[in-house]
């Protein structure tokens, strides 16, 4: 599914997966690691699942990894798209309700490029080919609804095995330095509308802006606060869209951090 070739079985101009595998190859030995958070959004008759056909729903609040009633529609579908996924031996790590109402999230990995993308991109494929059967439309869009809700992204969790090691948070630091001195190449590529969800509300930092810190969900790249604790680990680069091509974000991440690393 992934990868597509021309008729002398060279990899076809879409496929995006042929330049992951190469960095890949380049950088094995950084050893690196990618988890995704999924977010996605469901809709029914062009509108968000389970909102009122007129108006909006209660203001965002009560929906982030809530419980309970009329509030949370969707979770059957969610639950049949994680049993799915496992039934596929994919490296599903758990899912839980969003900021908006009818949006929701599911992790894959810790993963090696390109198995990331590999399995990211069925884990969709089941996500929307489940939704069906209930007469529901799952959509990437990074803002499905304009105004003060939030839009969905695919935070991309990134390390390597020197940012993983004692003494990693240099090279985390070091990671963070790399990313911020190539913010158009990534931004540009990091899914379609992603000035419409990254404005520096809703969590996000503006896309022509670039921060980093520990435990700041309004920063482009968050340091985890148990990361900052042991002086090593991971980070996670937020700005990504619903709609990335994982395989494109991971060979960014690859050759901005690891060539960086290798200097």
């Amino acid at each position: 599914m992934c990868e597509v070739l021309l008729t002398d079985f060279t990899p076809h101009p879409t496929n995006t997966r042929a330049a992951c595998v190469a960095a890949a190859e380049k950088y094995a030995d950084q050893e690196p690691w990618f988890g995704v958070e999924q977010e996605y959004t469901f809709l029914q008759g062009g509108r968000p699942l389970g909102w009122p056909t007129q108006g909006y729903p209660a203001p965002q609040g009560p929906y982030y990894c809530g419980v309970g009633g009329d509030k949370m529609p969707g979770r059957d579908i969610v639950e049949r798209h994680t049993a799915a996924c496992m039934e596929a031996g994919l490296g599903i790590e758990g899912t839980n309700a969003e900021v908006m109402m009818a949006q929701w999230e599911f992790q894959i990995g810790i993963l090696p490029p390109p198995l990331i993308g590999d399995q990211l991109w069925v884990a969709r494929w089941l996500l929307f080919r489940v939704a069906e059967d209930f007469g529901v439309f799952a959509t990437l869009d990074p803002k499905p609804v304009l105004g003060d809700w939030n839009g969905a992204g695919a935070h991309t969790n990134f390390s390597t095995k020197a940012m993983r090691e004692d003494g990693g948070w240099d090279a985390i630091i070091a990671a963070c330095e790399a990313l911020g001195r190539n913010i158009e190449e990534h931004v540009s590529n990091y899914g379609v509308g992603l000035d419409l969800r990254l404005t520096g509300a809703h969590e996000t930092e503006h896309w022509s802006k670039f921060s980093y810190g520990t435990s700041d969900r309004g920063a482009s790249i968050r340091i985890p606060w148990g990361t900052a604790k042991d002086k090593k680990g991971w980070l996670e680069d937020r700005r990504p869209n619903a709609n990335m091509d994982p395989y494109v974000v991971s060979r960014l991440m690859l050759t901005t951090v690891c060539a960086d690393a290798a200097k």
